[in-house]
């Protein structure tokens, strides 16, 4: 028997995910990667100076994987709170 599984990790090397499906494994990079960017974009904007490293990082983890709930959300519209087809929590990824 032959076992194919994705590990995806943060840019320290710490184990992020792990999973026998390389579409969930290659949109969780994708999304910590877009985590970072917000990281840097709330850093360089001094938002919320006060929140701790591992906080801010769990807050634009979470922000890249409902990306399409806080589109809707900036649009004005509902966000689909009820979508099971959507990570909405670190948890649930991990």
């Amino acid at each position: 028997m032959i076992e194919i599984e994705y590990i995806v990790k943060d840019k320290r090397g710490v184990e992020k995910l792990r999973t026998a499906d390389k579409k969930a494994a290659d949109a969780y990079d994708k999304a910590l990667d877009n985590a970072e960017l917000l990281q840097q974009l709330l850093r360089h904007d001094n938002v919320l100076p006060k929140l701790k490293e591992d906080d801010l990082e769990s807050l634009t983890i979470y922000l890249a994987l409902n990306a399409k709930n806080v589109e809707k959300a900036l649009k004005g519209k509902q966000p689909d709170l009820c979508e099971d087809d959507n990570v909405t929590s670190i948890e649930e990824a991990s």
